[in-house]
């Protein structure tokens, strides 16, 4: 928004003013350089690789966009744009090869959206630092879990859940998580589809893909109203994101979980270590660190 020069006549004179007030014009987006640019499309291939195998990918990307200057709405924003085009490009890449049917999935699919699409409008209302509380310690959980667990392979197992009741409780509530806060929504939605519906890690792995992807296009379209995506960066990174998910996902469905397994236990670990640095997480705070 540009400011535009008003006259107002005050004491017989002409005086000009300039409207809106500036402290009221919006900052300027930084202006994004050809190599600025290579470096986020770069970021975005190692986190499309990652991110289609194990999830975590936001922790390369964010941090990406915040050092090229980007604002933190603006970001966050941005972040779901490009993310789109990694999870989309792993869950085309599993539906070919067989491990997820988009046609049967679709109702989870629409859940996972609506979930998201609700949390992303109601940022401001849910306290955020709850969740950054807890988020380190869920986390920590998770990769122990895998780390530790006997029998996690690819074949699956029991199954403690019926699907339907699956996608109509935690399918919106994960989605809802994503687009309220967002890290870790990955690695919720394996520890779901192994533990309650049994499936294998490969099969996990590609149903995460296309669940995240439907919660990526629900939060994505609130934040498009918004105005916060910077356009230009979110599409470099994307086609970034496409590529690296394609080589992710074929390695995944090569090696299965004696690849899935390790790298969702160091996504987990990592992303963990990454929020509890934060010196302004709030289990620091309340725990005197």
């Amino acid at each position: 928004m540009h400011p535009a020069h008003v006259k107002v006549k005050a004491s017989g004179a002409l005086h000009h003013r300039c409207w809106p007030p500036s402290d009221q014009i919006e900052p300027a987006l930084p202006e994004i350089t050809l190599y600025i640019l290579t470096l986020l499309f770069v970021a975005a291939f190692v986190a499309g690789f990652v991110d289609s195998i194990a999830g975590g990918g936001g922790l390369i990307t964010v941090p990406a966009m915040l050092l090229a200057g980007l604002p933190p709405i603006d970001t966050l924003a941005t972040n779901k744009l490009q993310s789109l085009f990694g999870s989309g490009s792993a869950t085309l890449a599993y539906a070919r090869g067989g491990h997820v049917e988009l046609r049967s999935q679709m109702p989870m699919a629409i859940m996972s959206a609506l979930g998201a699409a609700l949390g992303a409008a109601m940022t401001t209302f849910v306290p955020g630092d709850v969740l950054r509380a807890l988020l380190p310690i869920l986390l920590i959980v998770i990769a122990l879990y895998f780390l530790f667990k006997p029998n996690i392979g690819d074949a699956d197992k029991h199954r403690r859940m019926t699907p339907f009741l699956f996608g109509v409780t935690l399918v919106p509530l994960i989605g809802f998580y994503d687009g309220i806060f967002g890290p870790g929504t990955g690695s919720f939605f394996m520890l779901a589809f192994v533990t309650l519906l049994g499936f294998g890690m490969l099969k996990a792995t590609a149903h995460t893909k296309m669940l995240n992807f439907a919660s990526n296009i629900g939060a994505f379209a609130v934040f498009a109203v918004s105005g916060a995506i910077h356009w230009k960066a979110g599409l470099v990174m994307g086609v970034g994101q496409f590529l690296g998910a394609q080589a992710g996902s074929l390695l995944a469905m090569r090696s299965g979980s004696k690849i899935i397994r390790p790298l969702l236990v160091v996504a987990c670990v990592a992303l963990a270590t990454k929020l509890l640095a934060d010196p302004a997480n709030p289990l620091r705070t309340w725990l005197g660190l």
